[in-house]
């Protein structure tokens, strides 16, 4: 069995960051800047930023080889699949903590899929569509970087988008629109959870400010100028539309087989720690093990592992 690593005190990070199901989200009442207040056994209060960096940057460092440890379990048991979803409003860190993460796993058994604007195709089919296609088979972990979420979260702070649908005439419109699109998300989610899929839902909350200066830096800096889009800068003016859209979506579909969780952002290492632990403590808790192999086949590997043997160099 995989070694457990304790990052940190979990049932006070997930006490904090998971977000109870029927519970109303407020993202105001979340600090982007928050962390636990230990990281392994080292009081963070009491530790300045560079030594919480490298604390994390420790942490990280065990949970991923635990979490490659657990990938090489679920892949032999070949009972239970993982699907990770991400999202984030711009430069929150998507693409760092899933670098980070997925680190060490095997990529014979990971796949990361990026949702981009829908395609023709998948405009011709209904938006689960796309997702259900790229959902992890057993044994497999699946990392969606944005997601079926898009559908209720851009869509719905720029509904001219929803014309390219292809949506029939008569179809629900507004509020029930969303309702709609709430429920066939929870119960798409429930059915790979009935079926052995773990969902690990992450939203990283990074602050306006902290936003600001991420961009900031990315244009300042000849580099990291490439990071940039000119459509980010729409999207920042339009933070309150976006804000509520995450608020309803969250409130809506965390739930028992697939609860959200809020992760501080501001703190990049931190926030890459507190993704890990949770990733790590969630697949270990799998009821996974290796196969049971027969007393039939274990005589046909003794024999095989006897003709090797006898084998010259």
């Amino acid at each position: 069995m995989p070694t457990r690593v304790i990052a940190s005190d979990l049932r006070q990070v997930l006490k904090h960051v998971r977000v109870k199901p029927g519970s109303r989200v407020r993202l105001s009442r979340h600090d982007c800047a928050w962390t636990p207040g230990k990281l392994g056994r080292e009081d963070v209060t009491a530790l300045e930023a560079d030594e919480v960096r490298d604390r994390a940057k420790e942490i990280i460092r065990r949970n991923v080889q635990a979490l490659a440890d657990a990938q090489e379990l679920l892949w032999a048991s070949d009972t239970h699949a993982v699907l990770v979803v991400f999202q984030a409003m711009d430069a929150a860190g998507k693409d760092g903590t899933i670098k980070h993460v997925a680190s060490g796993l095997n990529p014979a058994g990971c796949e990361v899929v990026s949702f981009k604007a829908p395609t023709p195709e998948e405009l011709d089919h209904t938006y689960l569509w796309r997702v259900q296609k790229r959902a992890p088979e057993r044994g497999k972990i699946v990392i969606f970087n944005r997601s079926h979420y898009e559908d209720v979260l851009a869509v719905r702070v720029h509904p001219e988008l929803l014309g390219r649908g292809k949506l029939p005439e008569g179809s629900a419109r507004g509020r029930e629109l969303w309702a709609e699109r709430y429920e066939d998300i929870n119960a798409w989610e429930r059915h790979l959870s009935r079926n052995g899929t773990l969902i690990l839902k992450f939203f990283l909350h990074v602050s306006k400010a902290e936003q600001r200066r991420r961009f900031l830096d990315r244009l300042r800096q000849p580099e990291k100028r490439w990071k940039f889009d000119m459509a980010d800068l729409q999207a920042r003016a339009e933070w309150d539309d976006y804000t509520r859209a995450y608020e309803d979506a969250m409130s809506a579909t965390s739930t028992p087989w697939a609860p959200w969780h809020v992760i501080p952002a501001d703190h990049k290492w931190v926030m890459r720690a507190l993704v890990a632990a949770i990733m790590t403590a969630e697949i270990l808790a799998l009821p996974l093990r290796y196969p049971t192999l027969t007393p039939a086949q274990h005589r046909a590997l003794d024999d095989a592992r006897r003709k090797l043997e006898r084998e010259r160099d």
